[in-house]
């Protein structure tokens, strides 16, 4: 009895039959031969090669042009006139920071309260200090005295029991971290309020069918998915308030803007300086990108269960990786 075995064979690529228009049929056996080309840009090539051709010219600019001085630039940069108003720079910005959050927090919370009234006076509080130009607020609150030659306590539109003079209270340092804070709170209350409108109200009526309490809805649940979109946003305006600060120059303050406008007044040298203001200016706001690249991380572990690698963990990573292979080990 013989038995014979039929191993079927692979089955024949199927060919296209013709279009209806006629066109002949493409042979996909004859397309197996080919090899890929990868698209040509020439034209992105060039755009790049010019790009980096400005980009030496400046450089090269800034490295022999005598103009920019760089001796006086290294004399004064780290001059102790200029540290000191380093130090009040960051002193302005920590308080105009700290006192616009906290107010914009109040009144972000007026704009979304159910009460007409607090709602309205939120709304006109935003429109009024967006709408004025800062260095006009600070120069109106560094002459309030003119209006109010005295602070009271006392009952409203009734006797006092205790006054004292503007100008004693309201110090020139006082109104310009006054004036950056207000200015600052109308600019903060629509960031944070633009945030928890984001998210979704289904996250509220949950957790208000498991009878959480309000306040712990907010804290626990609405404010960490905020903060994902107020982050951004909000570290954009604290870096702007750290620029804004040189406007106090204006009250004479001793920020870095102002002691550079002393020092160039002084010894004429006015690129250097600028120069020397501008340096640390970038130095300081890269720091605080730093800060906001690290928070942002922090408060997107809801969304990613891994976060990306920090750029130093990636330089890490590649050192030990370029260690491996220079030795013959497994990365």
């Amino acid at each position: 009895m013989t038995v014979s075995t039929h191993v079927p064979s692979a089955p024949a690529r199927p060919r296209p039959e013709a279009t209806a228009d006629g066109a002949a049929a493409v042979d996909l056996d004859a397309l197996d031969g080919l090899r890929t080309v990868p698209a040509r840009h020439p034209w992105r090539w060039a755009a790049g090669a010019a790009a980096l051709v400005v980009l030496a010219q400046f450089a090269h600019g800034l490295a022999t042009n005598p103009g920019w001085d760089w001796a006086t630039f290294r004399v004064y940069f780290t001059a102790e006139t200029i540290l000191r108003a380093i130090g009040r720079t960051l002193e302005l910005t920590a308080y105009g920071t700290v006192l616009g959050f906290l107010l914009g927090a109040g009144v972000a919370a007026m704009r979304l309260s159910r009460s007409a009234i607090l709602r309205a006076i939120a709304w006109a509080y935003v429109w009024v200090f967006r709408s004025i130009p800062l260095i006009v607020q600070l120069v109106f609150w560094f002459n309030l005295s003119y209006l109010y030659k005295r602070f009271g306590i006392g009952i409203p539109f009734g006797p006092t029991f205790g006054d004292v003079e503007t100008v004693g209270v309201l110090s020139a340092l006082g109104a310009a971290v006054l004036g950056l804070g207000l200015h600052q709170a109308a600019f903060a209350a629509e960031i944070i309020r633009g945030g928890i409108i984001a998210v979704d109200a289904g996250q509220r009526e949950a957790a208000a069918a498991l009878g959480i309490p309000r306040w712990r809805q907010a804290w626990r649940i609405v404010l960490p998915q905020a903060m994902r979109g107020i982050l951004p946003a909000a570290a954009n305006e604290v870096i702007s308030l750290l620029k804004g600060t040189s406007v106090v120059y204006v009250m004479a303050i001793g920020e870095l803007f102002y002691q550079a406008q002393v020092i160039y007044g002084r010894t004429g040298r006015v690129v250097p300086l600028l120069m020397v203001a501008t340096v640390w200016y970038v130095v300081l706001t890269t720091v605080l990108s730093i800060g906001q690249y690290y928070v942002e991380r922090y408060f997107a572990r809801g969304a990613q269960h891994t976060p990306p690698p920090t750029p130093l963990q990636r330089l890490r990573a590649f050192a030990r990786t370029a260690a491996a292979r220079t030795t013959g080990g497994q990365p």
